[in-house]
């Protein structure tokens, strides 16, 4: 997955402005109690970022 269509998931499962706020300040425990942004910058690929992201904040299936 290429970082444009990753941003793009997450604008359209919170929002321009909560997906910010959740890609910079939310911790996930399946990222190693990192958030997006420290995920994606120590080089965890954006696939998989997206599939802890979809599983712990409950998304609906349509967003996978």
């Amino acid at each position: 997955m290429r970082m444009t269509e990753f941003r793009e998931r997450m604008v359209e499962a919170f929002g321009a402005a909560q997906a910010s706020w959740i890609a910079r300040d939310h911790v996930f425990a399946g990222l190693g109690q990192r958030t997006v942004d420290e995920a994606l910058e120590r080089g965890t690929d954006a696939k998989d970022v997206w599939r802890v992201v979809h599983t712990e904040m409950r998304l609906p299936p349509r967003l996978r």
